[in-house]
């Protein structure tokens, strides 16, 4: 009895885990976000794995002033509070940025949640610099419209100014019909889900029509097509993206080639790799604006686009295109002698492939 007695006494003695701590480190623990539990002095009692990877503990320390500052706030405080903080992180330094949350959790603790919004932050650049290009994009050819249509108007007297007004309308309303059609395309591209619309297609045959729709586009400029694509090459993707993905390569090789030029179109696969490339022998993109070209409305040469009614989104769907479908597109590019698009596509295996 009296050794019964004496380990009751050591067990009474040993400090009693607190109920709040072990609750507070099961919640980071489980949690998907970066989770912290702090003390009264700011020493890291538990952090979530998301947190350590994060980067935002060292040595059981909050690295950034800014929330240790929001933890200190919130021990003066009964409720949440929450603030939207840039934090630099890595080597370089780079900006990211965060919506952390901080409560008190009991008396002794405080818990910090804080969730990455940095992708979301630059969606939503990326959204409203898009609406101002689209809004730019629009009113150069409404704007003109609006003023042939004035032009013609004061000059009904005159039937050659008439028709000379009539050809530019024509031509400035064709130039907003193909942005708009473009921007349809390219949010369709951009939205589309490849499981609901993929089935298996033969990229010879995608080849093919893409040809054959700028044959017309060919022989305005003078153009010479070329295709060597033969045989049978099968994945499963969206055949009319991947066609309309190619025939801007083939239209844009043909917009930028001089007359009596010529735009050839290949396709090999290498180990499971499709490589769709478009070569031209036009005037070639200056190293210094290669990696900017696939940015929508980005046009390396603006005057030459305007001649040929480019908007500067055909690259831009090309890319979306090839990353839906798990592929990439790389650019070869020498200054007068032309340029190389590739589209890669993963293969499926498929043994017909050859």
């Amino acid at each position: 009895m009296g050794f019964l007695a004496s380990r009751r006494a050591d067990q009474a003695a040993e400090p009693a885990v607190d109920a709040f701590e072990v609750v507070a480190a099961q919640v980071v623990d489980v949690i998907a976000t970066a989770g912290i539990v702090l003390d009264k002095y700011n020493t890291v009692l538990r952090a979530s794995p998301g947190a350590i990877q994060f980067g935002l503990v060292q040595n059981r320390r909050l690295i950034h002033s800014s929330l240790v500052q929001l933890a200190e706030q919130a021990w003066n405080n009964s409720g949440a509070i929450s603030k939207d903080i840039e934090l630099e992180m890595g080597l370089r330094r780079d900006s990211v940025f965060v919506h952390a949350r901080a409560a008190k959790f009991g008396d002794r603790y405080v818990m910090l949640l804080v969730d990455d919004r940095t992708e979301s932050r630059k969606l939503e650049e990326t959204r409203r610099d898009f609406v101002a290009n689209v809004s730019h994009e629009l009113k150069t050819p409404i704007g003109a419209i609006s003023l042939l249509a004035e032009a013609i108007s004061g000059a009904t007297d005159d039937p050659q100014t008439v028709q000379k007004f009539a050809e530019s309308m024509q031509k400035e309303s064709q130039r907003l019909a193909t942005i708009v059609q473009e921007l349809i395309e390219l949010s369709r591209v951009q939205g589309a889900k490849l499981a609901d619309t993929a089935e298996e297609i033969d990229l010879v045959t995608v080849i093919a029509d893409a040809v054959d729709r700028s044959v017309v586009l060919a022989e305005q400029h003078q153009i010479r097509l070329a295709s060597n694509a033969t045989g049978s090459v099968k994945l499963f993707g969206d055949y009319e993206m991947l066609t309309s993905a190619v025939r801007n390569l083939i239209e844009n090789a043909i917009v930028y080639s001089e007359p009596g030029g010529q735009v050839g179109v290949g396709l090999k696969v290498i180990g499971q790799v499709a490589e769709l490339a478009v070569t031209d022998s036009g005037i070639g993109i200056p190293e210094s604006e290669q990696q900017r070209i696939f940015e929508r409305f980005y046009r390396v040469d603006p005057s030459r686009s305007r001649e040929t009614g480019g908007t500067g989104l055909g690259l831009s769907i090309v890319k979306h295109a090839a990353h839906n479908h798990r592929g990439e597109v790389k650019l070869f590019s020498k200054l007068g002698v032309g340029s190389t698009f590739t589209i890669r596509l993963p293969l499926n295996g498929n043994e017909e492939n050859r």
